[in-house]
């Protein structure tokens, strides 16, 4: 087991990252094949020379052996070892629904058994033990998927490609919208829910955990900084998509009044004063 860092480039807007793999040697048909265990993403943050103690830490916990020589890591890289070795397991599990039969009533039983075991998984089942069951890192998709759609609508994303956006910043940004859609919260509350509760990060192929906090709190100084252009851009794109026309309205917004007649300021008039002020002639600011 080994992590790999390849060069990819995007081929919408030409630009050329690193990304990050988990990959293992496997021998099959007698011959060696190099095999993607997953896909760590492009924000892989882990030093390059503590990548052999990670896999060697991964390979422990998935081993459940008792450590002999305990490796001594730190926190950062500890915690990316566990993150790693808890979707290795998720991927390796799989479930199948089985009719069960017993005493004429009819449902539907749910075991998580590993890849590797399927085919000797009986066809039939009689008894499933419930308690057994376990549910590890379950995630909301809804609101992820349905927010990207609206994104890849308007093109957004290569919208903030285009206007010199890092990748990084851009992964913020997008969980602080979608984090939004999902409900309202502050930076340090939408980047909990991106890491323990969203598959946002699944979705993009993004680690937010990996992800400094402090890119969140920038993501809206990014977005302000480009603000004129990306409203501009959005209105255009969609006013074609659904055929908008073009109105303006105008709306009162206040008005302040002035003492006396005021006989030299030509935009000081009689009308509805919001401060109930009706002897006075007031000024309306739209």
């Amino acid at each position: 087991m080994y992590i790999r860092r390849t060069h990819t480039n995007n081929s919408s807007t030409g630009e050329r990252y690193y990304t990050y793999r988990l990959v293992a040697s496997q021998r099959m048909d007698g011959k060696p094949r190099q095999m993607t265990l997953l896909n760590l993403g492009r924000h892989f943050a882990v030093d390059q020379d503590l990548w052999a103690s990670l896999c060697v830490r991964i390979e422990q916990l998935l081993s459940h052996q008792a450590e002999l020589l305990p490796i001594e890591l730190p926190a950062a890289v500890e915690k990316a070892a566990q993150r790693i070795a808890v979707q290795l397991i998720e991927q390796r599990a799989v479930v199948i629904k089985t009719p069960i039969a017993d005493e004429g009533i009819q449902a539907c039983g749910v075991v998580v058994a590993p890849v590797e075991s399927v085919e000797t998984v009986p066809a039939e089942l009689q008894v499933v033990d419930v308690d057994s069951l376990e549910l590890t890192r379950p995630r909301t998709v809804g609101v992820e998927q349905l927010g990207l759609w609206a994104m890849q609508q308007l093109n957004f994303i290569e919208l903030l490609t285009g206007l010199g956006i890092n990748g990084a910043q851009i992964a913020a940004i997008v969980g602080s919208i979608i984090g939004r859609m999902a409900g309202v919260g502050s930076e340090l509350a939408t980047y909990n829910w991106l890491m323990k509760q969203s598959a946002l990060g699944e979705l993009l192929e993004v680690d937010y955990a990996s992800l400094p906090l402090m890119t969140m709190y920038r993501a809206a100084d990014t977005l302000w900084k480009h603000s004129a252009q990306i409203e501009q851009t959005l209105f255009t794109r969609i006013t074609d998509l659904f055929g908008f026309s073009t109105t303006i309205t105008l709306y009162d917004l206040t008005n302040t009044y002035f003492e006396g007649e005021v006989p030299h300021n030509t935009k000081a008039r009689r009308g509805r004063s919001k401060e109930k002020r009706t002897d006075c002639p007031l000024v309306t600011l739209v």
